[in-house]
């Protein structure tokens, strides 16, 4: 980092800032005073001063200057202050279990206090003394009101059960707040599912995802239609704006350019969904997989007699169709050091474990041996034919069976070779392994598959070539040489199908990309 007085003579020059402007917030003056700059505070990180000027925002170093003026800070007293806003799911359970787990491996006391309906806080303390080091303020509200917050400067992280959308990032780069898409700037924190639950005395024992999204918009208003009884179908679902709502928009009817049905109950939060499915014996929910209650989860049918169950395994290698990420989207600006320092426990292994405690999928990356998926064998068998004759299935066997599967996957955005969100953060965390020696001296292959839309030959060229970019991406993100890690590429098209191709969501499951380990 440039030392102070250069740092801030290149912003002046930048900003055009007269010395001698008129006060606003503050003041701040070089030790020599030979600098000065005027503006509105927004925020000071512990280290560090970020100003509005007439100009642009501006970040100084506090070790350079003096601040005079209304809006200074404490510097002795001071309190790092973070807050979130967003998704309620995360905002219940989620995000106290990591604060408690961040403040004990940190040594500090944490103190949880309610301030009101939608907002609680913790208190992070040192042990000695007693003094509050940080507080972290959330506003417990849905994932729109989130990115709202974000973009009126009223958060520093957004809890969101969802991608931010195409308006939300532009309005965030016009704000000065950077790509939100960019890595560092969205992060995974753990992974859920959708999942269609009923009351357990419900006769249906599973519906295909291209029911489930019939049953949602409108189109099949019966149970009698899903073999059930003849009784109309109650739909329930997470309140609008709530990232669980707008998952099941987005994966599951705007694909098939479905709308939701009228009549749809709502509720807030998430929990209620389940109570009410609980005592409703004709009424279907769209449900968080980490809460489900007493309810039954339906597994999800395809036509071609393929069927997947929502289990912590099939949502963190992302096999299960309806997975949906849980991101904490940050600004580019620094927070506190305390904020940092969170973020940075919130990827540890020891997060991991919290987070499995508290009811959610990590993203630690386990192994999966070739004798435990006797499902994806057995559908590798019914799929097979002329396109995929027995010699190449005996040949992915031969070349599998050495191997066992990471629970790290990689899919694509519809109609694109770009990882989708999840794969993105599986590609860094991957390198990261890599970087911590995790797989020396042994052999990684990414092993391409693809749908079985169109001809065999084709999809064997598009899934070596999405291979080699995942397998490109993660050597480019280790930084380094992996050391005595190798490499390889394996392509078996669509020899192993994981869904029914006669859906969107089907051939997004089946094309992807997988790691097996050496």
């Amino acid at each position: 980092m440039m030392n102070w007085r250069a740092a801030f003579i290149a912003a002046l020059l930048l900003f055009c800032i007269p010395l001698g402007a008129a006060a606003q917030d503050v003041t701040l003056t070089s030790h020599d005073g030979s600098i000065e700059v005027t503006g509105t505070l927004l925020g000071f990180d512990g280290e560090f001063y970020r100003v509005e000027t007439k100009f642009g925002p501006l970040t100084v170093d506090g070790s350079g200057v003096t601040c005079d003026g209304p809006g200074c800070p404490n510097l002795q007293d001071y309190v790092a202050e973070i807050l979130f806003s967003g998704s309620s799911t995360m905002a219940e359970v989620l995000l106290p279990a990591l604060v408690e787990g961040f403040a004990l491996r940190s040594g500090h006391q944490a103190e949880r206090r309610d301030l009101d309906e939608s907002h609680f806080q913790y208190e992070l303390k040192a042990p000695e003394t007693g003094r509050t080091l940080a507080r972290f303020i959330f506003r417990v509200t849905n994932t729109d009101e989130g990115f709202a917050d974000l973009l009126a400067d009223e958060a520093d992280l957004v809890m969101a059960l969802r991608e931010i959308r195409p308006s939300e990032r532009a309005r965030a780069i016009e704000a000065g707040m950077g790509d939100l898409t960019q890595p560092g700037r969205a992060r995974v924190v753990a992974l859920d599912a959708m999942v269609p639950v009923v009351a357990p005395d419900n006769p249906v024992r599973e519906i295909s995802a291209v029911q489930l999204a019939q049953v949602f918009s409108g189109q099949i208003t019966n149970w009698a239609d899903l073999g059930g009884p003849d009784a109309p179908i109650t739909l329930h679902l997470a309140a609008e704006g709530t990232g669980l709502a707008q998952v099941a928009e987005d994966t599951l009817l705007r694909p098939g350019r479905l709308h939701l049905a009228e009549g749809a109950e709502r509720h807030a939060p998430t929990s209620k969904l389940v109570e009410a499915v609980m005592k409703d014996p004709f009424g279907i929910g769209l449900a968080s997989f980490a809460e489900t209650g007493e309810t039954r989860v339906l597994p999800l049918a395809g036509g071609c007699g393929f069927s997947l169950e929502a289990t912590r395994r099939s949502i963190k290698t992302e096999d299960y169709p309806l997975t949906s990420p849980m991101f904490l989207y940050q600004p580019a600006r620094r927070l506190p050091k305390m904020g940092r320092a969170f973020l940075s426990y919130v990827g540890s292994p020891m997060a991991q474990i919290v987070i499995r405690r508290a009811g959610f999928v990590d993203q630690a990356h386990e192994t999966i041996g070739l004798g435990l998926q006797g499902d994806r064998l057995a559908n590798a068998i019914l799929a097979a034919g002329r396109e995929v004759p027995l010699d190449e299935l005996q040949r992915m066997i031969g070349v599998l069976k050495p191997m066992t599967r990471l629970s790290l996957s990689f899919r694509f955005e519809p109609g694109s070779a770009r990882p989708d969100a999840q794969s993105r953060t599986n590609i860094l965390l991957l390198a990261e392994a890599i970087e911590a020696g995790a797989f020396d001296a042994s052999t990684l292959t990414f092993v391409g598959f693809s749908d079985g839309d169109g001809p065999a030959g084709s999809n064997m060229r598009i899934a070596r070539a999405r291979a080699e970019a995942v397998r490109n991406a993660v050597v480019k993100a280790a930084q380094a040489a992996p050391g005595e890690v190798a490499t390889h590429v394996e392509v078996f098209g669509e020899a192993l199908p994981m869904a029914c191709d006669d859906s969107d969501w089907g051939r997004k499951v089946n094309r992807r990309v997988e790691v097996w380990l050496r």
